[in-house]
Formats: structure tokens, C-alpha cells, sequence
């Protein structure tokens, strides 16, 4: 059966002292801004919304689980993710347990979208410096988190970690039909070859980054995931995300002009730290273009994007992030134009692809009697 092409959100939960001070609203006051976005993402029918972690001055997003257990018990039927979880600082059997608690707090809506981390801050923090292979600490760090959520009883030995002599680990996610849809664990990736060909050779759900170039530089890297699944007899398994910047508003230019400064002061501030050009304006205005990364404007743009992205990729997700401080009746109006009037007909278009697709193979595939 198709799975439904899902839309949703995610963020960092962004927040600069001096923007903050300018537009009167304090970290407290963010948090309760986040909640109420999350709130309306819910109610206006959206599918997914996430945060990710970060341990840096402008983020407050620094423990992901606990604002998503906050929002568990006041949304009803939206999914819940880290977006992202950076395993390899963190403890798979903590975080197993964090989100089967907050899947249990939301009747079965959470995820755990688990990856490398394209920041370095949360490593001082919590590796010290001890030495390690990246690579290694990630791929076993992986492997015991599925396990955990395989198996209530892990025998387990790895390299930077205790090893695991069959103790439970508690408490167990809301239970399933399929065992893949109990608290789904997705691989996110940004462009590394080889986290391409793990997620498909684990048969793991993948939450692709696109956040600068065109999309067509990516249909290689997503046809990597997809081969790397068949050869491992676990396409049939696999879903395809796409996480991108965006912002919507009625207007096309009100949408551009409004979110340019926030974008802008924020990709340059992470730009300073590691030598990028700052942001150009005609440069922002390519990005938004149908070929660009960068999902900002008014409806009818946004959904047209979506669907040329869904021509290349056939994914069965997307998730829109705004970067930057943005006044929150502004950040609610464009919740509500992404569920009332993008998702539907983004969801709509789709469905009437796959149908005349599911037709035409139907139209094309010989009678038994004749094979």
C-alpha cells in the first residue's frame, strides 16, 4: 500500500538575545511562542513536527525530548520527532527511553530521526577529550539503539559504551502491527555517500537535507539509498524525507522580504564560524526560485515547489524549517497557509499521480493467462 506523503515542521528553536530584546520576547516567552506553534500545527492538520538539538547561544532547543513531551500533551493527533537526535554524544538506551516515554504520553505518535550532527559543540560538552573514530562511535551508537527498540532484554558489547548482559530497558513503546511502526527510528543525512548506504542497508527510513544548491545535485545520493536498500532486500521498508528552509505568506514578496533578514542573520552568523560569504539577497532570491532549496513565498509557490521536488525524489515527507526570530503572529500565519491551504493540495496532486501511475501499470501488466 502507498504510504500518505506527509508535511510537517521542525526547528532549533531559535533565539538571539539582541533580536529577542528588540522583539520583546524573552526565552521563556519563546518556548511558550514554540507550544502554540505546535499547537496550531496540530489543529490545521499537519503531519509531523520536530526539534533538533543544539548546545549554542542562538538554539534553545538543547534536550529535544522534553519539549517534545511538553507538546505530546497538547496535540491529539500529529507525530512527534527529534529532528535531530546527535547519537554520537548521547546514550542509545536514554534516548530509547525518552521517546517510548513521550510515544506513550502521545499515544504512539513519536519518532526519533537520529544522525551525526552537522555542529561539533555537543562533543566537548559531553565526550570530553576522550579519543574516538566518528564513524565507529556513530555506527555502534546505531546499532544499539535499534537493538533497544528490538528487544526488551539487549546483550550488547561495543567500543564507548558499557556493554549490555541482557538487562531490560524500560519502559517499552505504545505496541504496533507492524514492529517498523513502533516508535520509527529515521537516519538523517546531508549528503555523505556512505550515511546514504547505511540507512539503506539497515532498511531505516531517510530524512534527506536540502538547504543550498539545486535538487537535482541529490537524485544520485537518493538513488544510493534506494540501491543500497534493494541489494539488501529491504526497499519495501524504506520512506524518503526531504528537510529544506521555508517560510509562507499570502503575498510571494511580503513572504521574501519578511523572512531575507531573519535567514540571512542567522546562516551568517553559522557562516562566520565556518567561512562562507554572507548572504546575498539575489543569491536568497535564486534559492526561493522552483530550482533553489529555499521554500519561501505564498501558497500556490510553496506547493508548486513541493510537487517538483516529489517529481524528482518520490518521496513521502517534507519538512519546512524557518531560520531565524520571526515574529510569532507572522511564524502562526504561515502554520496556517502550510495546513489549510499547501498540504491539502500538495496531498491531493499526489494522490491523483499515483493513482493515474497505479492505472497505467495496471494498464501495462499482461493477464496470467498470457505470461
Amino acid at each position: 500500500m502507498t504510504r500518505p506523503f506527509e508535511l510537517g515542521l521542525h526547528t532549533f528553536v531559535d533565539y538571539n538575545p539582541a533580536e529577542g530584546g528588540r522583539l520583546g520576547i524573552s526565552p521563556e516567552q519563546r518556548m511558550k511562542n514554540l507550544l502554540e506553534e505546535a499547537k496550531l500545527a496540530d489543529e490545521v492538520g499537519l503531519d509531523v513536527f520536530g526539534v533538533g538539538e543544539h548546545h549554542r547561544p542562538d538554539y534553545l532547543a538543547s534536550s529535544p525530548s522534553t519539549i517534545l513531551a511538553a507538546i505530546a500533551g497538547i496535540t491529539s493527533n500529529i507525530r512527534l520527532t527529534s529532528a535531530v537526535t546527535v547519537l554520537g554524544t548521547d546514550d542509545p538506551v536514554r534516548v530509547f527511553q525518552q521517546y517510548a516515554t513521550i510515544d506513550l504520553i502521545s499515544g504512539g505518535r513519536a519518532e526519533i530521526m537520529a544522525g551525526r550532527g552537522s555542529f561539533s559543540e555537543s562533543f566537548p560538552l559531553f565526550m570530553g577529550g576522550r579519543t574516538f573514530d566518528y564513524d565507529t562511535l556513530f555506527a555502534e551508537r546505531l546499532d544499539l539503539l535499534l537493538r533497544a527498540r528490538a528487544q526488551t532484554r539487549v546483550n550488547w558489547q561495543g567500543t564507548y559504551r558499557t556493554a549490555l548482559s541482557g538487562e531490560g530497558i524500560y519502559p517499552r513503546p505504545v505496541p504496533k502491527d507492524d514492529p517498523h511502526a513502533e516508535l520509527p527510528v529515521w537516519l538523517a543525512v546531508g549528503g555523505t555517500p556512505a550515511s546514504a548506504v547505511r540507512a539503506g542497508q539497515l532498511g531505516l527510513p531517510m530524512a534527506l537535507a536540502i538547504i543550498g544548491g539545486m535538487p537535482e545535485q541529490f537524485a544520485g545520493f537518493v538513488e544510493l539509498y534506494r540501491d543500497s536498500a534493494r541489494s539488501a532486500g529491504k526497499l519495501p521498508q524504506t520512506a524518503l524525507g526531504i528537510n529544506s528552509h521555508g517560510f509562507i505568506a499570502e503575498n510571494s514578496q511580503y513572504a521574501a522580504d519578511l523572512y531575507f533578514p531573519a535567514h540571512a542573520a542567522q546562516m551568517d552568523r553559522i557562516g562566520a564560524e565556518r567561512g562562507w560569504p554572507r548572504m546575498r539577497r539575489d543569491a536568497f532570491e535564486n534559492d526561493r526560485s522552483l530550482r533553489g532549496a529555499v521554500f519561501a513565498g505564498d501558497p500556490e509557490q510553496v506547493t508548486e515547489k513541493i510537487l517538483f521536488h516529489h517529481d524528482l525524489f518520490h518521496h513521502q515527507r517534507f519538512l519546512m524549517q524557518s531560520v531565524g526570530m520571526l515574529p510569532h503572529r507572522q511564524v502562526m500565519k504561515s502554520i496556517e497557509l502550510f495546513g489549510t491551504q499547501v498540504a491539502p493540495a500538495v496531498r491531493q496532486e499526489i494522490a491523483r499521480r499515483e493513482a493515474a501511475q497505479a492505472q497505467l501499470d495496471t494498464a501495462l501488466t499482461p493477464p496470467k493467462d498470457c505470461l
